[in-house]
């Protein structure tokens, strides 16, 4: 689509500078692009079936291992479900499954990782607090950590900023073992 659209510019272009009306032009180009939209909903196959996936996974890759460990993560997350592709460290292709969410955007401080070997933050079941303003100051968010306290579980905070002294407080609460927060 992206070379089709490309080319259709280019020629475009260059009909324009030879006098071409413009107008015209791009009342000719949505015609083709609806006249081609049309043609491919009519030619479509709706894939319904893991061998659906499968076989279009195969193709695409190139890789018929490919093409069976992309169906089988089709299988198990489902249509709705998130697949991320991966270099492998190692010459073998294969299939990790995560539960639950996966937030990518890292944490603020070391002292909040929970496996120092993968180096990454692992909480069961936590509270989530979100807001897209910078924390200030601890006394923000203190009704929050109460009820983290309260509660014994964990605590994400996912906040535009966070203020140094509200990030010394919440690492040294931490390390005391007062609370277990991450923040990003």
């Amino acid at each position: 689509a992206t070379i089709l659209t490309q080319a259709m510019i280019t020629n475009g272009l260059k009909a324009v500078d030879k006098g071409a009306n413009p107008v015209l032009m791009r009342e000719g180009i949505e015609k083709a692009a609806h006249a081609v939209a049309e043609k491919l909903l009519e030619e479509s196959h709706q894939v319904t079936t893991n061998d659906d996936v499968k076989n279009i996974a195969t193709i695409s890759s190139g890789s018929e291992e490919i093409g069976s460990i992309i169906a089988e993560a089709m299988e198990k997350v489902g249509n709705d479900g998130v697949i991320n592709v991966d270099e492998s460290r190692s010459f073998e292709t294969s299939l990790e499954m995560t539960e639950g969410m996966q937030y990518d955007k890292g944490y603020v401080s070391p002292y909040m990782v929970t496996d120092h070997d993968k180096n990454e933050v692992t909480l069961e079941n936590p509270l989530i607090m979100v807001t897209d303003q910078k924390v200030n100051t601890i006394q923000e968010i203190l009704p929050v950590l109460e009820e983290v306290v309260k509660s014994n579980k964990a605590l994400m905070i996912i906040a535009d900023d966070f203020d140094n002294e509200v990030m010394s407080t919440l690492i040294i609460n931490k390390l005391r073992g007062t609370f277990n927060v991450v923040a990003t």
